[in-house]
């Protein structure tokens, strides 16, 4: 797609911190990050979002994932990683390019935004009809 920055990053038109690439995918460092060593992995192959992925892309971003996730741990002491993924501007996605961000969190680090919240319970009746009218659109 010729607009799309993770695309230019891709063909190399706009520089970035490569940390991994393989065939089909391509991770960097975040511009912006949450925490240090907060990294980015893109498929090669345009796609604006979850629902647009080829699943043999969304499965080489992932296995992609876990090596990094695995690179983070070791060179940065991680003790755990956050993987956020979000789908359409109405969840905050600002480049329409499916990516994965891992943001690793380590020892005397604040806590990570994107990982703490309030827990309160939901309403179990809504919470089941939910979950039938979802199951009833999986094919």
């Amino acid at each position: 797609m010729d607009d799309c920055i993770f695309c230019k990053i891709i063909k190399g038109e706009i520089p970035s911190t490569k940390v991994y690439e393989d065939g089909r995918v391509y991770a960097f460092m975040d511009i912006n990050p949450i925490a240090k060593g907060h990294t980015l992995i893109i498929p090669k192959t345009h796609a604006g979002n979850l629902w647009e992925i080829a699943p043999e892309d969304l499965s080489a971003v992932h296995s992609a994932a876990k090596t990094i996730a695995g690179a983070l741990q070791k060179a940065l002491d991680a003790e755990g990683v956050a993987c956020l993924q979000l789908n359409g501007r109405a969840v905050g996605q600002v480049v329409m390019h499916y990516h994965l961000h891992l943001v690793p969190r380590v020892k005397g680090a604040p806590e990570l935004p994107i990982s703490h919240w309030d827990l309160k319970p939901g309403d179990m009746k809504e919470i089941q009809s939910v979950a039938m009218k979802i199951a009833a659109e999986i094919q």
